[in-house]
């Protein structure tokens, strides 16, 4: 299934360095943002308990914040998710108390304000469990990183495109945690196995367009770097786009845009050639041709 009926001709390369500004400044702004403001993390990497409800009408917020801290329960944090009707409680790690425990005393907050409330799950992760959570989420996100470079490296031959590669590998996943860092979404294990799936789509897309340009360079022998690198990007954009559209608005942006301006860009910029690609008798042959 195509994307595009025909073959697009967009002048990507030649636009390149406009685009690396807009990801420099999106990548910092991330940076940036993640320094001062950092991650609004859910339970399971701080530890805690969390509490879903369904209520028969608007959800009062205040009222139940008022409520839980009545009742004893410092600091809770009180917020409406899918529907004014849906609530979302997060209270700290509860100290001596069971989850039963826990939730019968929410209940009866809740069932004080709206009787027919309905409470859909109730999760408890003690601070230990959160901290250890979250040093083998970013394990796993920096051996992700690692080994894409080092796939790239062994399959292409040339770190011309392994670097494409990893930077657009850093490039993703900094700038989604900068979004969830801008909008103060909960970033939870979900969101963590979101960001994997989105390095992955965009790898996988990075490595069907380095296909297509190594194809590219030995059937058009005669073509610049930057001619090759436009005809590919613009061969593979079709699949590109519908590969990504399984996955959130986000991964397609930005696992699409960095397939494009970043991987290939950079390559380009790196001076890629034909001869990094193929062995030493095939750059002879091409070196021998009239």
């Amino acid at each position: 299934m195509e994307f595009f009926k025909k073959t697009t001709h967009l002048r990507f390369m030649e636009k390149r360095k406009v685009w690396y500004g807009v990801s420099a400044l999106l990548f910092v702004a991330s940076l940036g943002s993640l320094a001062t403001r950092g991650l609004n993390l859910g339970v399971d990497f701080t530890g805690g308990v969390t509490i879903e409800a369904a209520f028969t009408r608007e959800a009062p917020i205040d009222a139940l914040r008022a409520g839980l801290a009545a009742a004893g329960f410092v600091e809770p944090l009180v917020q409406n998710f899918g529907t004014s009707r849906d609530v979302a409680i997060r209270l700290p790690p509860p100290k001596g108390q069971t989850s039963d425990q826990v939730r019968a005393g929410v209940e009866r907050v809740l069932r004080s304000i709206d009787e027919g409330v309905e409470v859909r799950r109730v999760e408890i992760v003690g601070p230990q469990v959160g901290q250890e959570l979250r040093t083998s989420a970013w394990q796993s996100l920096l051996a992700t990183i690692i080994l894409i470079f080092i796939y790239v490296l062994v399959r292409f031959h040339t770190i011309k495109l392994s670097s494409g590669a990893i930077i657009a590998a850093l490039h993703d996943p900094v700038i989604v945690l900068g979004f969830f860092s801008w909008t103060g979404l909960t970033f939870d294990l979900s969101v963590m196995a979101a960001i994997l799936a989105v390095i992955g789509y965009s790898l996988n897309d990075t490595v069907v367009v380095y296909d297509r340009i190594r194809e590219r360079f030995e059937t058009s022998k005669r073509s610049s770097p930057i001619e090759v690198l436009n005809l590919s990007v613009n061969q593979t954009l079709s699949r590109t786009i519908m590969t990504s559209s399984t996955t959130l608005i986000v991964g397609i942006l930005v696992g699409t845009y960095s397939s494009i301006y970043v991987s290939a860009a950079v390559a380009l910029d790196m001076g890629l050639k034909a001869e990094d690609l193929f062995p030493t008798s095939k750059k002879m042959a091409i070196d021998n041709m009239p």
